[in-house]
């Protein structure tokens, strides 16, 4: 991304972001997702001020990746969260206890 394509006071988006977009990032965001950036796409033509297109992966809950996207953002609407989601601890499962079993005692 260059900087002339930036607002001013606004913050870039960069490699490894991640972001969440709503619709006011884009209209296509009805309802609301979670991506980190694998990097900005590069274009022959450069896209409209304010305006970005980004290679990423779209977050689950738990912060898996589930798809890879190609996104179409106003830099202006993206929130910069601080962390990936939180990643939930996986459930150990241990095996139940088992004693014998006498049969027609």
């Amino acid at each position: 991304m260059s900087a002339e394509n930036v607002p001013p006071g606004v913050r870039p988006i960069r490699s490894g972001d991640v972001l969440h977009l709503t619709r006011a990032a884009s209209p296509q965001f009805v309802k609301p997702i979670t991506v980190r950036v694998i990097r900005l796409s590069d274009f022959r033509t450069p896209p409209p001020y304010g305006w970005e297109w980004i290679d990423a992966y779209e977050l689950a809950p738990t912060g898996d990746a589930v798809a890879r996207r190609e996104l179409f953002v106003m830099v202006e609407g993206v929130d910069h969260l601080t962390a990936p989601p939180a990643v939930q601890k996986p459930i150990v499962r241990r095996p139940i206890r088992r004693t014998p079993v006498r049969a027609g005692a």
